[in-house]
């Protein structure tokens, strides 16, 4: 069983910025693709960010707009999402997730092909 652990979310102020942090149990880390979703309330889950073994990066260009960043360290088990300017408008519950072998790289938006999930942590854009 594949354990992901969140951290790093919390207030910020409009424009500001913050580094959520995801930790995965066991050893196959590497292998695994890596994506982060959120839910705002009142709407549905949706895709933000997905970085490949490879380290190849996809992100939800409707909303991201060049602001966050997506990363891994697979010597510490780690992605990583650093959000940049922030608004209110991206205050929601942010996931970790990770779709281990086979990867659905083309299904990258459908949290039905990601096979672990993180508890989910709570970023809230205001002042």
């Amino acid at each position: 069983q594949v354990q992901l652990v969140e951290s790093g979310g919390g207030l910020v102020q409009p424009g500001g910025s913050l580094r959520l942090s995801c930790e995965a149990s066991g050893r196959a880390f590497s292998t695994y693709a890596m994506g982060w979703f959120r839910q705002a309330p009142g709407t549905e889950r949706e895709f933000v960010a997905r970085i490949e073994w490879t380290g190849g990066t996809t992100y939800n260009t409707d909303y991201v707009k060049g602001r966050f960043i997506i990363s891994r360290d697979n010597a510490l088990n780690t992605v990583y999402l650093q959000m940049n300017s922030l608004t209110p408008e991206d205050t929601a519950v942010y996931w970790c997730s990770a779709d281990a072998p086979p990867l659905y790289s083309t299904k990258y938006r459908d949290a039905r092909f990601y096979d672990y999930w993180g508890q989910g942590i709570q970023v809230t854009v205001s002042s």
